[in-house]
């Protein structure tokens, strides 16, 4: 792919964020990073995939959370400069870029699509691919910013920066999807938590001074996954979706034409799986080119489609007619699921194996915080290193350690009155 580095006329460029304010990009190849079509495409990819269905202002996109982030890490490389740690212009712009880039390589619909459209890939593998390919393009100038993003520099508090349980990214998220999903208690204070951060023997740490507001940010992170990334209901429209591309990939190998924009299709048409994403040029360059309005553009044309289980699907997702879904902490059994089937057969006129779409049964888990090597360290004016859930005075933040798993079961709400 060629990329006339000369098209543009780099200049100081300010963006005014809705939640820090006005925020500088400086310096020619981070905005070249930014003007670029791979980067661009994130304007077209919504940072919380469906969630509003439930809260309508969560419109935000990828690229608004790069930008966010970036610029946190800018603020946070001031920090601890100015608290004697050593961080070179090189160093700053790598790990600048490592942070810009770290979510480059979501597919459209953010985690819901992710195991369906590239087997075996996640996110961050296609992230790193992107990074590695830009570095092609700019003649060499990322190749920090990949070290970083591997940890792979003998600087590996740079790395933590970018990925560990108190990274930039973390911080911008929750601070943003707060925002605009108006959900006030994943409100954090990021400005503190910045300032509170050290370089102690090469890793990241929190002054003991910033414990409260470390403890709050491990409390707005497990509200925020239950009363947002993991709510019920955008469970419920994300796991429509994922089976309306199981069908269509389905109808599709049986010989049946679907519309779909070239790159949706591809995907539709092609199992992909990690050997073949890897090793061909091909795929991650039509990858490059998918986003959310592929797929909801192919699924609102798949309403009128003949097959019954496909627009029946795709009616329940593009006018909002989410299904009955049900919670608990065991998983649902066996039988009760048997007796679902036979009833949706019955009601819907349908074989078992097209029941099978209608009836969706899952868990999902959460865990606020992960104590082990990636810890969260809190330093005292002895020098003494203490893990937050080993301080916290508060309350037990040791409690938030355990992964949560809850179990959940969904399917038309037409199916309540015969149940």
């Amino acid at each position: 792919m060629q990329y006339n580095l000369n098209a543009l006329a780099n200049k100081q460029k300010i963006i005014n964020d809705p939640i820090y304010g006005f925020i500088t990009i400086s310096g020619n190849l981070v905005f070249d990073i930014i003007e670029h079509p791979y980067f661009q495409r994130l304007r077209r990819i919504k940072q919380l995939g469906l969630t509003a269905y439930v809260y309508p202002g969560a419109l935000h996109t990828r690229f608004h959370h790069a930008l966010g982030a970036m610029h946190l890490m800018l603020t946070c490389i001031e920090t601890l400069r100015s608290k004697g740690t050593e961080i070179s212009a090189e160093e700053a712009e790598g790990v600048v870029l490592a942070i810009l880039l770290h979510d480059i390589g979501h597919g459209p619909f953010s985690h819901a699509l992710e195991s369906v459209l590239v087997k075996g890939v996640n996110h961050e593998e296609i992230s790193l691919l992107f990074m590695h390919k830009l570095n092609e393009i700019f003649n060499g100038k990322l190749s920090l910013a990949i070290q970083i993003f591997q940890n792979k520099y003998p600087k590996s508090f740079l790395h933590q920066l970018v990925s560990s349980q108190l990274d930039m990214d973390r911080l911008d998220y929750l601070k943003r999807d707060s925002f605009f999903t108006g959900v006030s208690e994943g409100i954090i204070n990021s400005d503190r938590i910045i300032s509170m951060m050290r370089v102690v023997n090469d890793t990241l740490v929190i002054e003991a001074k910033g414990i409260y507001s470390v403890e709050k940010f491990i409390i707005a992170r497990r509200l925020m996954y239950w009363q947002v990334y993991l709510h019920k209901t955008v469970l419920c429209a994300e796991n429509i979706l994922v089976n309306i591309l199981k069908r269509a990939k389905y109808l599709i190998a049986q010989g049946i034409e679907l519309p779909a924009t070239p790159p949706f299709a591809y995907f539709l048409k092609t199992e992909i799986s990690a050997p073949k994403f890897f090793q061909t040029n091909e795929v991650a360059e039509i990858f490059s080119k998918l986003d959310d309005y592929d797929v909801f553009a192919s699924v609102k044309m798949w309403q009128w489609n003949e097959d019954k289980v496909l627009k029946f699907l795709c009616n329940s997702l593009v006018d909002r007619k989410l299904w009955h879904i049900e919670i608990s902490n065991q998983p649902f059994n066996q039988p009760f699921q048997d007796t679902l089937l036979k009833k949706i057969q019955e009601l819907f006129h349908l074989s078992y194996e097209e029941a099978m779409y209608f009836v969706i049964s899952d868990s999902v888990s959460n865990s606020a915080y992960k104590p082990g090597n990636d810890k969260i360290n809190l330093l005292y004016r002895d020098g003494t290193l203490v893990d937050i859930a080993d301080a916290a005075d508060q309350l037990n933040i040791s409690v938030l350690s355990h992964t949560v798993e809850k179990f959940f079961i969904c399917y038309p709400k037409e199916c309540l009155v015969i149940l």
